[in-house]
């Protein structure tokens, strides 16, 4: 009787035993971010994966992988260590995980030396607890210039230009009060690196103020550059009237015409009364 009582107690202990086990990984979930995350060309980033209990997770196998990445490995935690034959060429040297934060249930990825291939969707998985996605925006910018200053009918005309954006940027001019001016539609290139090439011109009247802005953004990655041109006075005088200059040079001309003929006419004059003069002399010193 005693032995049938003590091989149940036992029993129920090792039952009761496993089920904080059981009821703990149940309920353990692999948490990411819900907001995609942004980088630069050439920085380093992190990408969010924790529990949501500060559990160890340095026992679980951890599966860093990307979608429509092909080996889709980017980081691979087995049996205590990194398998770094399982990484894709591309992000050799440049995936780790902290091992301190490991056992602090803090799986996130370090990315360094961040590309523009390296963009897209991400999976952290633990088998045998779960797995969630981050998305991975890259951006590239860069300053732009103004690169035409003109005269014009109506006032300056301005030329901007910025190469090495990713994505697709927008360009904008404003006046000195930051009010945005219109302008011409944005010519933009796409290079086969994949990074874009912006240009806009805007025609700029006095009345806008001396001080133009020219400003390139990218919404999705919250970046922005800009550059500043003060426009001196002299561009926004008015070019003389070509008719008023026709006008002008005729008149030149035929003031110097009739300024000739005056010489002309006062070396003709002057000329024969002094052939007069001459003669007149001749003739008194033949009488003589």
């Amino acid at each position: 009787m005693n032995s049938a009582l003590n091989a149940h107690l036992v029993l129920s202990l090792m039952v009761f035993a496993q089920l904080p086990s059981s009821f703990t990984k149940g309920t353990i979930q692999v948490i990411g971010s819900s907001h995609p995350i942004v980088a630069l060309v050439g920085d380093d980033v992190i990408l969010p994966c924790y529990l949501n209990s500060s559990i160890s997770a340095s026992d679980e196998t951890v599966e860093w992988t990307k979608y429509k990445l092909d080996p889709r490995f980017v980081y691979v935690w087995r049996d205590g260590g990194e398998l770094e034959s399982k990484k894709n060429p591309s992000y050799k040297g440049r995936t780790t995980v902290s091992i301190s934060k490991l056992k602090h249930g803090d799986i996130s990825l370090n990315l360094s030396k961040v590309k523009l291939s390296d963009k897209g969707k991400y999976r952290c998985l633990l088998p045998d607890m779960g797995e969630t996605s981050v998305e991975l925006i890259v951006g590239a910018v860069s300053l732009p210039g103004i690169v035409s200053v003109q005269k014009a009918k109506t006032g300056v005309a301005l030329q901007c230009e910025s190469a090495g954006w990713y994505p697709e940027p927008e360009l904008l001019w404003l006046d000195g009060e930051g009010k945005l001016l219109s302008a011409g539609p944005t010519e933009t290139l796409r290079g086969p690196d994949d990074l874009y090439t912006v240009s806009s011109r805007v025609t700029v009247e006095k009345r806008h103020s001396n001080n133009i802005t020219c400003r390139v953004q990218q919404r999705n990655t919250n970046q922005s550059r800009e550059t500043h041109v003060y426009i001196s006075d002299y561009f926004f005088t008015a070019p003389p009237n070509p008719a008023v200059c026709v006008s002008l040079l005729t008149l030149f001309v035929i003031s110097l015409i009739c300024v000739l003929l005056v010489i002309l006419v006062c070396w003709i004059q002057r000329r024969e009364k002094l052939r007069i003069q001459t003669n007149h002399a001749v003739a008194q010193m033949e009488q003589d």
